[in-house]
């Protein structure tokens, strides 16, 4: 299949247009209609919180959302604009300090939150990592660090942790920065084992230090490879002062954000999406349009969810002279597993390229090598996330939809069929027969965004009421919408995976 595709004509890709926003908006109008209807219920189950929105609840029960709201409302909005604050004076005053002031205010600021038992457990894994990085080989290093992050699933350690804290919300901070600290301890020991920073190891251990407590990206990332990070940080200042207007940038960044958070907010305002998927009995009684609204709410809050959480730190980390990753890409214009990885955490994406994918092969040796490094990286992703049933599902559907993505690319890619193709298709056909495949793609990479969002239990009943009891009714509808999605998001990106 041709990595570029012919654009077609505009009234047919205006009603493309037409009817994905259509089909997105009338469906997300039918899940409000199932919330207000059953509000009551939902109520007495999940406690629904008095909105911020005059006559609307506030439906609290993303876990994830709630946390980070909570803890920016706290204190963590607060160090992190002192952060920023702290960059532009030194900046201006005294660029060479710049850097071990920031790192002097993030160990503070972490330990603030923390408390210095939290950031103890930090700084001891950050020894080890350390040290057994001096040793420079990658298989030790791997296994230390995998060690490391398999701590944070061990009962009795998890127990004394939570002992040191009055609240489930502190303790899930520390969780929180164990797991995204376990990524970085892996970059800087991987890169010192192939091409150590040319200085004294005091000074290795100050760019390692500095590097894990960064407090942009400390507690959730995204997350930017060690030797980004010290190339960047290490260039003089006037190569980092690419913004002719700070306080412009500022401004527009800031309100994109906040813009951001409105809209997630509205959404769990006006659809209860996370307390209707957390009971089977609601997922069975929704009506067909109300459940693919469901569906489209989920991985829309997700993905708007991101940019916030993702937002703030990028706009602080390029204030900072950093080249952060991309912000994820809009989840509806997705319309391949391969792009969804790409394109939505970059971050995490180049990471699982850098230290787990090309060193194991990738596709220099070969498809099974191909098979394997992309297996391993999505296993990795798994135990990362924490090993839960739902998340090996996942990861094994992510993976299948990768290998299957991949395999078409090649079939279409080989020299005899993409002859056939190209002497029997016109570009414009060959567009169309791309988002046929894309659609199908959509709709597995649906499932298993849902099962990642909503546990098994919502992927096994959207598969049973979409694709068995609904299978003449309710998924050849599904599946010419997605179409439309596909065609748009092929007008988008011109690449079909």
């Amino acid at each position: 299949m041709p990595s570029r595709l012919s654009t077609l004509p505009w009234p047919e890709i205006f009603v493309y247009w037409l009817l994905s926003l259509g089909s997105h908006f009338y469906s997300f109008y039918q899940l409000h209609k199932f919330s207000k209807e059953h509000e009551a219920g939902l109520q007495r189950e999940f406690q629904l919180e008095n909105g911020l929105f005059k006559g609307f609840k506030r439906d609290p029960s993303d876990f994830e959302w709630s946390f980070w709201t909570e803890w920016a409302k706290k204190s963590l909005l607060w160090t992190l604009v002192g952060h920023g604050v702290l960059s532009r004076l030194a900046a201006i005053f005294h660029p060479k300090l710049k850097v071990l002031a920031l790192t002097v205010f993030d160990f503070l600021a972490a330990s603030s939150l923390l408390g210095f038992k939290g950031v103890g457990v930090l700084l001891l894994q950050l020894s080890v990592a350390f040290s057994v990085a001096q040793l420079r080989k990658p298989p030790l290093a791997w296994i230390a660090n995998l060690l490391l992050l398999s701590t944070i699933h061990i009962q009795p350690l998890q127990h004394i942790q939570r002992g040191w804290y009055s609240t489930e919300e502190e303790y899930y901070l520390l969780l929180f920065s164990v797991a995204v600290c376990g990524l970085r301890f892996i970059s800087f020991s991987l890169e010192h084992c192939w091409s150590p920073l040319e200085c004294g190891r005091v000074a290795q251990l100050f760019w390692l230090f500095s590097y894990t407590f960064y407090h942009p990206f400390f507690y959730n990332g995204p997350i930017i490879t060690f030797k980004a990070y010290a190339e960047q940080m290490r260039k003089p200042a006037d190569e980092n002062s690419g913004q002719e207007s700070v306080f412009g940038y500022v401004l527009v960044r800031s309100a994109r954000v906040i813009l951001w958070w409105v809209l997630a907010e509205y959404m769990i305002h006006v659809m209860y999406m996370h307390s209707i998927h957390s009971n089977e009995t609601y997922i069975e009684m929704l009506p067909p349009w109300a459940l693919g609204g469901l569906a489209l709410a989920l991985v829309q809050f997700f993905y708007v969810k991101y940019l916030v959480l993702f937002g703030l730190p990028s706009m602080l980390a390029t204030l900072d002279g950093l080249v952060p990753p991309k912000l994820p890409r809009c989840v509806s214009i997705m319309h391949s597993f391969t792009g969804m990885w790409r394109h939505f955490d970059e971050g995490l994406y180049r990471w699982l390229i850098r230290y787990i994918y090309v060193p194991l092969g990738g596709s220099r040796h070969g498809p099974l090598s191909k098979v394997f490094s992309t297996g391993v990286a999505f296993a990795f992703v798994c135990f990362w996330h924490g090993g839960q049933d739902y998340l090996r599902y996942w990861a094994l559907m992510n993976w299948a939809g990768v290998l299957v993505e991949n395999a078409i690319r090649s079939l279409f890619g080989s020299s005899r069929l993409h002859y056939v193709v190209e002497q029997n298709f016109s570009l414009a056909t060959r567009r169309r027969c791309a988002a046929l495949l894309c659609a199908f793609s959509t709709a597995m990479l649906i499932l298993s965004n849902l099962v990642f969002l909503g546990g098994t239990h919502m992927g096994r009943i959207f598969w049973k009421r979409v694709f068995v009891q609904g299978w003449s009714t309710v998924a050849p509808p599904m599946l010419a919408f997605l179409y439309c999605f596909a065609q748009v998001g092929l007008e988008r990106t011109s690449s079909p995976l």
